[in-house]
Protein backbone atom coordinates (compact mmCIF):
# COMPACT_ATOMS: atom_id res chain seq x y z
CA UNK A 1 0.00 0.00 0.00
CA UNK A 2 2.95 2.17 0.77
CA UNK A 3 4.64 1.68 -2.48
CA UNK A 4 1.40 2.42 -4.37
CA UNK A 5 0.78 5.85 -2.72
CA UNK A 6 4.45 6.86 -3.20
CA UNK A 7 3.95 5.73 -6.86
CA UNK A 8 2.78 9.01 -8.54
CA UNK A 9 5.90 10.82 -6.87
CA UNK A 10 8.75 9.12 -8.73
CA UNK A 11 9.29 11.03 -11.87
CA UNK A 12 9.48 9.36 -14.96
CA UNK A 13 11.48 11.20 -17.67
CA UNK A 14 11.08 10.82 -21.29
CA UNK A 15 14.67 9.34 -21.60
CA UNK A 16 15.22 7.14 -18.43
CA UNK A 17 19.63 6.57 -19.05
CA UNK A 18 20.21 10.14 -21.46
CA UNK A 19 20.89 13.36 -18.89
CA UNK A 20 18.70 16.46 -19.17
CA UNK A 21 16.35 14.35 -20.22
CA UNK A 22 12.53 15.67 -20.25
CA UNK A 23 10.00 15.09 -16.92
CA UNK A 24 7.20 12.61 -18.49
CA UNK A 25 3.65 12.93 -17.15
CA UNK A 26 2.58 9.57 -16.55
CA UNK A 27 -1.52 8.89 -17.89
CA UNK A 28 -3.34 5.32 -16.82
CA UNK A 29 -3.58 2.62 -19.64
CA UNK A 30 -7.37 3.10 -20.00
CA UNK A 31 -6.45 6.94 -20.40
CA UNK A 32 -4.09 6.67 -22.67
CA UNK A 33 -6.12 4.30 -24.86
CA UNK A 34 -9.37 6.64 -24.31
CA UNK A 35 -6.92 9.39 -25.68
CA UNK A 36 -5.22 7.82 -28.43
CA UNK A 37 -8.54 7.12 -30.15
CA UNK A 38 -9.91 10.33 -30.03
CA UNK A 39 -6.88 12.09 -31.57
CA UNK A 40 -6.50 8.89 -33.72
CA UNK A 41 -9.86 9.84 -35.17
CA UNK A 42 -9.65 13.29 -35.52
CA UNK A 43 -6.14 12.45 -38.00
CA UNK A 44 -7.77 9.78 -39.99
CA UNK A 45 -11.09 12.14 -40.33
CA UNK A 46 -9.09 14.94 -41.06
CA UNK A 47 -6.81 12.85 -44.09
CA UNK A 48 -9.84 10.65 -45.43
CA UNK A 49 -12.61 13.17 -45.37
CA UNK A 50 -10.35 16.24 -46.99
CA UNK A 51 -8.85 13.01 -49.58
CA UNK A 52 -12.12 13.35 -50.43
CA UNK A 53 -13.13 16.64 -50.94
CA UNK A 54 -9.69 17.10 -52.87
CA UNK A 55 -10.48 14.12 -55.19
CA UNK A 56 -14.72 15.13 -56.04
CA UNK A 57 -13.36 18.35 -56.87
CA UNK A 58 -10.44 17.72 -59.31
CA UNK A 59 -12.14 14.38 -60.60
CA UNK A 60 -15.83 15.65 -61.18
CA UNK A 61 -16.31 17.91 -64.75
CA UNK A 62 -19.32 19.58 -63.25
CA UNK A 63 -17.11 20.82 -59.48
CA UNK A 64 -14.58 22.60 -61.85
CA UNK A 65 -15.42 26.00 -60.66
CA UNK A 66 -13.15 29.32 -59.23
CA UNK A 67 -15.08 28.81 -56.05
CA UNK A 68 -14.49 24.87 -55.52
CA UNK A 69 -10.74 25.05 -56.15
CA UNK A 70 -10.35 27.32 -53.61
CA UNK A 71 -12.66 24.45 -51.99
CA UNK A 72 -10.63 21.93 -52.84
CA UNK A 73 -6.94 23.97 -51.63
CA UNK A 74 -8.45 24.54 -48.45
CA UNK A 75 -8.94 20.78 -48.05
CA UNK A 76 -5.52 20.11 -49.01
CA UNK A 77 -4.44 22.54 -46.05
CA UNK A 78 -6.30 20.39 -43.95
CA UNK A 79 -5.54 17.38 -45.30
CA UNK A 80 -1.70 18.17 -44.94
CA UNK A 81 -2.84 19.08 -40.86
CA UNK A 82 -3.94 15.65 -41.07
CA UNK A 83 -0.71 14.06 -42.23
CA UNK A 84 2.15 16.10 -41.31
CA UNK A 85 0.95 17.38 -38.14
CA UNK A 86 -2.31 15.67 -36.06
CA UNK A 87 -0.70 12.43 -36.04
CA UNK A 88 3.13 13.40 -34.33
CA UNK A 89 1.46 15.84 -31.93
CA UNK A 90 -1.11 13.20 -31.02
CA UNK A 91 2.19 11.08 -29.64
CA UNK A 92 3.16 14.76 -27.77
CA UNK A 93 0.34 15.13 -26.50
CA UNK A 94 -0.67 11.67 -24.68
CA UNK A 95 3.09 10.81 -23.88
CA UNK A 96 4.11 14.35 -22.97
CA UNK A 97 7.28 13.92 -24.70
CA UNK A 98 9.12 14.52 -28.08
CA UNK A 99 10.44 11.31 -29.98
CA UNK A 100 11.08 12.55 -33.40
CA UNK A 101 14.17 14.89 -33.27
CA UNK A 102 15.18 18.40 -32.24
CA UNK A 103 14.57 19.13 -36.17
CA UNK A 104 11.58 17.73 -36.86
CA UNK A 105 10.24 19.71 -34.37
CA UNK A 106 10.81 22.31 -35.96
CA UNK A 107 9.71 21.68 -39.36
CA UNK A 108 6.59 20.06 -37.53
CA UNK A 109 5.94 23.27 -35.53
CA UNK A 110 7.16 25.45 -38.65
CA UNK A 111 3.74 22.93 -41.36
CA UNK A 112 1.53 23.43 -37.82
CA UNK A 113 1.71 27.19 -38.00
CA UNK A 114 1.77 27.27 -42.14
CA UNK A 115 -0.90 24.70 -42.91
CA UNK A 116 -3.53 25.97 -39.92
CA UNK A 117 -2.82 29.82 -41.38
CA UNK A 118 -3.23 28.79 -44.99
CA UNK A 119 -6.97 27.60 -43.60
CA UNK A 120 -7.75 30.76 -42.60
CA UNK A 121 -6.37 32.51 -45.41
CA UNK A 122 -8.73 30.10 -47.67
CA UNK A 123 -11.62 31.05 -45.79
CA UNK A 124 -11.09 34.66 -45.95
CA UNK A 125 -10.86 34.38 -49.43
CA UNK A 126 -13.94 32.13 -49.84
CA UNK A 127 -16.00 34.24 -47.55
CA UNK A 128 -14.52 37.46 -50.24
CA UNK A 129 -15.80 35.19 -53.37
CA UNK A 130 -19.32 34.61 -51.66
CA UNK A 131 -20.00 37.91 -50.92
CA UNK A 132 -19.36 38.77 -54.57
CA UNK A 133 -21.65 35.90 -55.48
CA UNK A 134 -24.73 36.57 -53.23
CA UNK A 135 -24.72 40.43 -53.94
CA UNK A 136 -24.01 40.66 -57.85
CA UNK A 137 -24.89 36.76 -58.69
CA UNK A 138 -24.97 37.73 -62.97
CA UNK A 139 -21.59 39.71 -63.05
CA UNK A 140 -19.93 36.96 -60.92
CA UNK A 141 -18.60 34.46 -63.36
CA UNK A 142 -16.87 37.57 -64.91
CA UNK A 143 -15.08 39.14 -61.79
CA UNK A 144 -14.01 35.73 -59.93
CA UNK A 145 -12.30 34.08 -62.74
CA UNK A 146 -9.96 30.61 -62.69
CA UNK A 147 -7.11 33.11 -62.74
CA UNK A 148 -8.48 35.26 -59.83
CA UNK A 149 -8.90 31.87 -57.39
CA UNK A 150 -5.55 31.24 -58.44
CA UNK A 151 -3.95 34.80 -57.08
CA UNK A 152 -5.95 33.78 -53.96
CA UNK A 153 -4.75 30.56 -53.94
CA UNK A 154 -1.20 31.34 -54.16
CA UNK A 155 -1.44 34.27 -51.93
CA UNK A 156 -3.00 31.65 -49.31
CA UNK A 157 -0.10 29.22 -49.60
CA UNK A 158 2.75 31.56 -49.50
CA UNK A 159 2.33 33.77 -47.23
CA UNK A 160 1.85 31.25 -44.24
CA UNK A 161 5.32 29.39 -44.98
CA UNK A 162 6.87 33.14 -45.54
CA UNK A 163 5.70 33.69 -42.07
CA UNK A 164 5.91 29.98 -40.17
CA UNK A 165 9.61 30.14 -41.91
CA UNK A 166 10.50 33.25 -40.54
CA UNK A 167 9.20 31.80 -37.03
CA UNK A 168 11.10 29.11 -36.44
CA UNK A 169 14.01 29.00 -38.78
CA UNK A 170 15.73 33.01 -38.09
CA UNK A 171 15.59 32.96 -34.59
CA UNK A 172 13.62 36.22 -34.33
CA UNK A 173 10.52 34.94 -32.86
CA UNK A 174 12.53 34.64 -29.63
CA UNK A 175 14.98 37.01 -28.81
CA UNK A 176 14.69 38.02 -25.36
CA UNK A 177 13.71 34.56 -24.18
CA UNK A 178 16.91 33.08 -24.10
CA UNK A 179 16.68 32.26 -20.44
CA UNK A 180 13.18 30.80 -20.87
CA UNK A 181 14.72 29.04 -24.20
CA UNK A 182 17.40 27.17 -21.96
CA UNK A 183 15.38 25.80 -18.94
CA UNK A 184 13.17 24.09 -21.68
CA UNK A 185 16.28 22.81 -23.59
CA UNK A 186 15.64 19.15 -22.57
CA UNK A 187 15.71 16.23 -24.61
CA UNK A 188 12.70 14.35 -25.49
CA UNK A 189 10.64 18.22 -25.45
CA UNK A 190 9.55 20.26 -28.25
CA UNK A 191 8.72 23.64 -26.99
CA UNK A 192 9.05 26.45 -28.99
CA UNK A 193 9.48 29.51 -27.09
CA UNK A 194 7.99 33.21 -29.36
CA UNK A 195 8.34 36.53 -28.13
CA UNK A 196 5.15 38.95 -27.52
CA UNK A 197 5.71 40.57 -30.28
CA UNK A 198 4.96 37.43 -32.39
CA UNK A 199 2.83 36.22 -30.68
CA UNK A 200 0.81 39.93 -31.17
CA UNK A 201 1.54 39.27 -34.43
CA UNK A 202 0.29 35.90 -35.19
CA UNK A 203 -3.01 37.35 -32.74
CA UNK A 204 -3.05 39.87 -35.96
CA UNK A 205 -2.83 37.11 -38.48
CA UNK A 206 -5.87 35.62 -36.84
CA UNK A 207 -8.44 38.34 -35.96
CA UNK A 208 -7.72 40.48 -39.17
CA UNK A 209 -9.12 38.17 -41.64
CA UNK A 210 -11.63 36.62 -39.39
CA UNK A 211 -12.80 40.39 -39.00
CA UNK A 212 -12.96 40.59 -42.61
CA UNK A 213 -14.86 37.29 -42.44
CA UNK A 214 -17.62 38.24 -40.15
CA UNK A 215 -18.26 41.51 -42.00
CA UNK A 216 -19.00 40.04 -45.20
CA UNK A 217 -21.05 37.31 -43.92
CA UNK A 218 -23.13 39.82 -41.84
CA UNK A 219 -23.72 41.59 -45.46
CA UNK A 220 -24.36 38.64 -47.20
CA UNK A 221 -26.70 37.67 -44.47
CA UNK A 222 -28.22 41.33 -44.93
CA UNK A 223 -28.40 40.84 -49.00
CA UNK A 224 -29.80 37.23 -48.27
CA UNK A 225 -32.56 38.35 -46.56
CA UNK A 226 -33.35 41.22 -48.91
CA UNK A 227 -33.52 39.01 -52.04
CA UNK A 228 -35.72 36.49 -50.63
CA UNK A 229 -38.26 38.98 -48.78
CA UNK A 230 -38.18 40.64 -52.99
CA UNK A 231 -38.83 36.60 -54.01
CA UNK A 232 -41.64 36.76 -51.63
CA UNK A 233 -43.13 39.85 -52.97
CA UNK A 234 -43.21 39.45 -56.09
CA UNK A 235 -46.68 38.68 -57.45
CA UNK A 236 -45.04 36.70 -60.90
CA UNK A 237 -44.46 32.98 -60.41
CA UNK A 238 -42.45 33.45 -63.43
CA UNK A 239 -40.23 36.08 -62.13
CA UNK A 240 -39.77 34.60 -58.96
CA UNK A 241 -38.83 31.33 -61.05
CA UNK A 242 -36.06 33.45 -63.70
CA UNK A 243 -32.79 32.57 -64.13
CA UNK A 244 -31.31 35.33 -61.72
CA UNK A 245 -33.54 34.48 -58.77
CA UNK A 246 -32.17 30.92 -58.68
CA UNK A 247 -29.07 31.83 -59.37
CA UNK A 248 -29.23 34.12 -56.56
CA UNK A 249 -30.76 31.49 -54.17
CA UNK A 250 -27.83 28.06 -55.36
CA UNK A 251 -25.43 31.18 -54.21
CA UNK A 252 -27.09 31.79 -50.72
CA UNK A 253 -27.18 27.99 -50.36
CA UNK A 254 -23.27 28.08 -50.95
CA UNK A 255 -22.49 31.36 -48.79
CA UNK A 256 -24.87 29.66 -45.47
CA UNK A 257 -22.88 26.75 -45.80
CA UNK A 258 -19.79 27.80 -46.31
CA UNK A 259 -20.47 30.88 -43.23
CA UNK A 260 -21.12 27.62 -41.26
CA UNK A 261 -17.62 26.55 -42.21
CA UNK A 262 -16.32 29.93 -40.98
CA UNK A 263 -18.41 29.71 -37.70
CA UNK A 264 -16.78 26.46 -36.90
CA UNK A 265 -13.36 28.00 -37.51
CA UNK A 266 -13.91 30.57 -35.11
CA UNK A 267 -15.13 28.19 -32.33
CA UNK A 268 -12.35 25.94 -32.99
CA UNK A 269 -9.55 28.68 -33.05
CA UNK A 270 -10.75 31.23 -30.82
CA UNK A 271 -9.58 29.63 -27.24
CA UNK A 272 -6.15 28.66 -28.70
CA UNK A 273 -5.39 32.20 -29.98
CA UNK A 274 -6.78 33.32 -26.19
CA UNK A 275 -4.73 31.12 -24.36
CA UNK A 276 -1.37 31.78 -26.17
CA UNK A 277 -2.00 35.43 -26.15
CA UNK A 278 -2.96 35.22 -22.10
CA UNK A 279 0.45 33.36 -21.59
CA UNK A 280 2.65 35.36 -23.42
CA UNK A 281 2.01 38.32 -21.43
CA UNK A 282 1.06 36.77 -18.37
CA UNK A 283 3.95 34.46 -17.74
CA UNK A 284 2.73 30.97 -18.98
CA UNK A 285 0.19 30.55 -16.26
CA UNK A 286 -2.44 28.23 -18.40
CA UNK A 287 -2.10 24.66 -17.01
CA UNK A 288 -0.76 21.92 -19.91
CA UNK A 289 -3.90 20.30 -20.37
CA UNK A 290 -5.71 23.21 -21.10
CA UNK A 291 -3.37 24.06 -23.79
CA UNK A 292 -3.43 20.99 -25.18
CA UNK A 293 -7.68 20.70 -25.10
CA UNK A 294 -7.01 24.05 -27.11
CA UNK A 295 -4.37 23.02 -29.45
CA UNK A 296 -6.64 19.89 -30.25
CA UNK A 297 -10.00 21.79 -30.50
CA UNK A 298 -7.63 23.88 -33.31
CA UNK A 299 -6.56 20.66 -34.72
CA UNK A 300 -10.04 18.97 -35.01
CA UNK A 301 -11.75 22.04 -37.20
CA UNK A 302 -9.70 19.95 -40.07
CA UNK A 303 -11.41 17.08 -39.72
CA UNK A 304 -15.23 19.15 -39.05
CA UNK A 305 -15.16 20.51 -42.96
CA UNK A 306 -15.57 17.42 -44.90
CA UNK A 307 -18.36 16.75 -42.14
CA UNK A 308 -19.82 20.32 -43.00
CA UNK A 309 -19.91 19.73 -47.10
CA UNK A 310 -21.65 16.41 -46.28
CA UNK A 311 -24.12 17.63 -44.13
CA UNK A 312 -25.29 20.58 -46.54
CA UNK A 313 -23.53 19.40 -50.30
CA UNK A 314 -26.14 16.72 -51.91
CA UNK A 315 -23.46 17.09 -55.04
CA UNK A 316 -21.10 15.87 -52.26
CA UNK A 317 -22.73 13.09 -51.23
CA UNK A 318 -23.06 12.03 -54.48
CA UNK A 319 -19.65 12.49 -55.97
CA UNK A 320 -18.28 10.64 -52.51
CA UNK A 321 -20.76 7.72 -52.72
CA UNK A 322 -19.71 7.74 -56.91
CA UNK A 323 -15.98 7.64 -54.77
CA UNK A 324 -16.11 4.68 -52.47
CA UNK A 325 -18.16 2.61 -54.32
CA UNK A 326 -15.37 2.23 -56.73
CA UNK A 327 -17.45 4.38 -59.76
CA UNK A 328 -14.31 6.52 -59.98
CA UNK A 329 -12.74 4.38 -61.90
CA UNK A 330 -15.11 4.28 -64.46
CA UNK A 331 -14.30 6.14 -68.06
CA UNK A 332 -17.59 8.01 -67.90
CA UNK A 333 -17.51 8.51 -63.65
CA UNK A 334 -15.87 12.33 -64.80
CA UNK A 335 -19.11 13.61 -66.13
CA UNK A 336 -21.50 12.28 -64.26
CA UNK A 337 -24.41 15.10 -63.04
CA UNK A 338 -23.98 15.68 -59.02
CA UNK A 339 -26.90 18.65 -59.00
CA UNK A 340 -30.65 17.71 -59.08
CA UNK A 341 -31.01 21.00 -60.21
Amino acid sequence: MTSNLSQPDTLQFCYENVNRSCIKSSYSPASRVILYTVFGFGSLLAIFGNFLVMMSVLHFKQLHSPANFLIASLACADFLVGVTVMPFSMVRSVESCWYFGARFCALHSSCDVAFCYSSLFHLCFISIDRYVAVTDPLVYPTKFTVSVSGVCISISWILPIVYSGAVFYTGVSDDGMEELVSALNCIGGCQIVVNQEWVLISVLIFFIPSLIMVILYGKIFIVAKQQALKIENTGSKAESESYKFRVAKRERKAAKTLGVTVVAFMISWLPYTIDILIDAFMGFITPAYIYEICCWGAYYNSAMNPLIYALFYPWFRKAMKVILTGGFFNDSSSTISLFSE
